[in-house]
């Protein structure tokens, strides 16, 4: 090598070396060492691990709530810190950079600079800014751990509520159709409209004195989440001196619970998709790919250069730019059939800590409805149930409110004007229901429409067919309603029944596509496993408990249908699904039949248990995995849930479970994996919430940072 050749090597060397050193800044600790001044809370760690934290103020209370969730989910908290500011690529890697040009491309950031201390409150943003605090001082404590990404704002805690909440109403699946090689809707004209909704998993039933053998009112909050990962439920405990006392699941970064209770309420949350998402076609200058024509002129699309950095080759940083477009519509994207703007419910709105806080602080129905009244949700059905017997169902959402005639399930011409919607139905006029006649309301992602008995529904004549509110049924509400019927009035231990029930009604979707299965022509000289598969479908009693010799061929089978109805993607062919299933079972487990506990487990570190329940049974079993180790392993639905009543003196009585326990990452804790087996059990427990109940049950009790 000559030397020439040594030198730019070494000049080379000593040049990534500088770049992998300046890329790589530290998180100044000792700055952040102090915060703990500044606060007066303390940690009460119950016998399962599950923090309780007790503040002087809500700003203390918010500060120990994000240290607890930090010492439990610290990898899962700073992870997604990058991931909603929109700079995921420069830590993760190519993968990353679609996401972060979503973010960015929908100005989340430009708006929460603009408009974070304006929109919100001071008392709001001192409560965000102190849990933003106790992160920060986690890691100041914990300085082997803190990360690049690293000091967190208040204004990163508002970006992940604003980015979160229009994931779960489906907007990234919009975005994927609009990018799809074609045009994947047709342009609606003024000539009539079609409902189009897909909800997916939770469950949250409540029932009334009205409905109750023994006086009691009662709720199951039963939200489905993935098992693990980000969005898995975490359980706590969070009070002040200013009137916040609550517990319940949370996903790890948020500053309030998510679905829970407090001394006089208790609230729980299904997914809903009713339409909130809106897609224009340009009308496109072909002179000018900038312009665009709107009611009768044209008009320019604001034009940005949107930055992301992306980390290639394990640490060499790069730059990629790409054109952000916004029309008066929304966001833009040009493709190559067609240029598209993008309107979607929530834009700009960043007021989601504030209303779930006023949700968590609220006492009665009336503060509670005045919480939502906020309205800063784009989505989700609310089930909620008080110490004074009221109950109540709302399909919470910011629904649209557009020009009538229009198919607002396709494409919108982006040349008029009027098409683009500036409000929203107020919170007063959704589909909702209080104290109906029935006693009882049932939210399983179904129509809002059929959630209690007939005569007690919100009606859908008094909503228009442009409102987009769902009307697809699910199995768990079918025979939720079929069980109500059934058993009114119900005792505590049919409310149970009815949470943990397994089995699919005759009168659901999953069935009557099963029905094809059984209806297939078999030649009687088609494979024996085929005509065995096909006598197991046909004797099915439609159950899933672990005993069950027909659930595994069965609710294989349902389950290609259940997937693709998830996607959005037509009813695949049943022969194909039958036949696919039958020889899957046979190769993994080597006959039609097995025993359903044997195929459908509970997996958690060295556990593996059976467990009952299925793909949208009551008891909802989410599995994936069979072929690979010969069983399938629970992946979501049901996880942390809860029963709670109060009885006919207004007594309290909590029960609930975890789906593994406190510690979510931390294998060598007792909580890891301390209460999988109860979960898969069906074994209830008390959370604690109670301080007299707890009292003798705290395994330690400190401040943050000792």
């Amino acid at each position: 090598m000559s030397l020439t050749s040594k030198r730019l090597r070494a000049l080379l060397i000593t040049s990534l070396a500088l770049l992998i050193a300046g890329c790589a800044e530290k998180f100044p600790a000792a700055d952040y060492q102090s915060l703990g001044d500044k606060y007066n809370v303390v940690i009460e760690r119950d016998i399962r691990g599950v923090p309780h934290v007790i503040g002087e103020r809500d700003v203390d209370a918010a500060f120990g709530f994000a240290y607890a969730q930090a010492e439990d989910n610290w990898e899962l908290v700073y992870d997604t810190i990058d991931f909603y500011r929109g700079t995921a690529a420069k830590t993760k890697g190519p993968d990353s950079a679609i996401t972060d040009f979503l973010i960015k491309w929908l100005g989340i950031w430009e708006h929460i600079d603009a408009h974070y201390s304006t929109e919100l409150s001071p008392e709001i943003r001192a409560y965000i800014e102190a849990y933003a605090d106790g992160l920060n001082y986690y890691a100041a404590m914990n300085p082997e751990r803190a990360v690049s990404e690293l000091p967190v704002t208040g204004k990163d805690i508002v970006a992940g509520y604003m980015f979160r909440h229009i994931l779960f109403y489906g907007f990234d699946g919009v975005l994927k159709e609009v990018l799809s090689s074609e045009r994947q809707q047709p342009i609606s004209t003024a000539n009539g409209v079609i409902y189009n909704g897909l909800p997916v998993g939770s469950n949250a039933t409540a029932i009334s004195p009205a409905n109750s053998t023994d006086g009691a009112t009662r709720l199951a909050i039963n939200s489905h989440q993935p098992t693990t990962g980000p969005v898995a439920w975490y359980e706590a405990h969070i009070q002040s001196g200013e009137g916040l006392n609550v517990m319940g699941g949370l996903f790890p970064g948020s500053a309030t619970i998510g679905v829970g209770f407090n001394e006089n309420i208790a609230w729980g949350a299904t997914v809903n998709k009713p339409d909130l998402v809106d897609v224009y076609v340009l009308d496109i200058d072909p002179e000018d790919p900038l312009r665009y024509r709107m009611d009768g002129e044209w008009h320019d699309l604001e034009a940005t250069t949107l930055e992301v950095e992306v980390k290639l080759w394990g640490f060499l940083p790069w730059t990629v730019s790409e054109l952000g477009l916004r029309s008066a519509h929304g966001p833009a994207l040009q493709t190559d059939h067609g240029t598209y703007a993008i309107r979607y419910a929530g834009m700009g709105k960043m007021g989601q800590v504030e209303q779930w806080l006023a949700m968590n602080k609220a006492q009665n129905l009336e503060q509670w409805r005045d919480a939502l009244r906020l309205h800063s949700f784009a989505s989700f059905n609310l089930v909620y149930a008080d110490r004074d017997s009221n109950i109540m169902f709302v399909h919470n959402s910011l629904t649209p409110v557009r020009v009538a005639g229009y198919d607002w399930t396709q494409y919108l011409p982006g040349d008029d004007s009027s098409l683009i919607w500036q409000d929203y139905m107020p919170f007063d006029q959704l589909p909702q229901v209080i104290n109906p006649e029935s006693g009882f309301v049932h939210s399983a992602n179904q129509s809002p429409f059929f959630i209690t008995a007939e005569g007690s529904n919100p009606k859908i004549a008094d909503y228009r067919p442009e409102d987009g509110f769902p009307t697809r049924m699910t199995n768990r509400a079918v025979r939720g309603l079929e069980m109500f019927a059934e058993l009114s009035p119900i005792s505590e231990a049919e409310f149970s029944q009815i949470k943990h029930d397994k089995k699919y009604s005759p009168n659901s979707r999953a069935v009557r596509f099963l029905q094809g299965a059984i209806n297939l022509p078999l030649a009687d000289s088609a494979e024996q496993q085929y005509l065995d598969a096909q006598a197991v479908i046909r004797d099915w009693d439609l159950s899933t408990d672990i005993e069950n010799r027909g659930a595994a061929m069965s609710t294989c089978v349902i389950g290609a249908e259940w997937l693709a109805e998830q996607k959005g993607k037509p009813t695949p062919d049943v022969a194909e699904a039958f036949y696919n299933c039958a020889d899957k079972l046979m190769t993994v487990t080597g006959r039609i039949d097995p025993l359903w506990g044997n195929v459908n487990r509970h997996v958690r570190g060295d556990l593996n248990l059976p467990v009952g329940g299925g793909p949208d049974t009551l008891r909802a079993i989410y599995a994936l995995g069979m072929e690979e180790d010969g069983y399938q392993t629970n992946i979501a639905g049901d996880g942390l849930y809860y029963f709670v009543s109060w009885d006919a003196q207004g007594v309290q009585k909590i029960r609930g479970v975890h789906q593994f326990g406190a510690a979510t990452l931390d294998t060598e804790s007792p909580h890891y994996a301390d209460q999988t087996e109860d979960y898969a059990a069906e074994i209830l427990h008390d959370p604690l919430f109670d301080p007299e109940l707890r009292k003798d049950k705290i395994a330690r009790r400190y401040k943050p940072g000792e």
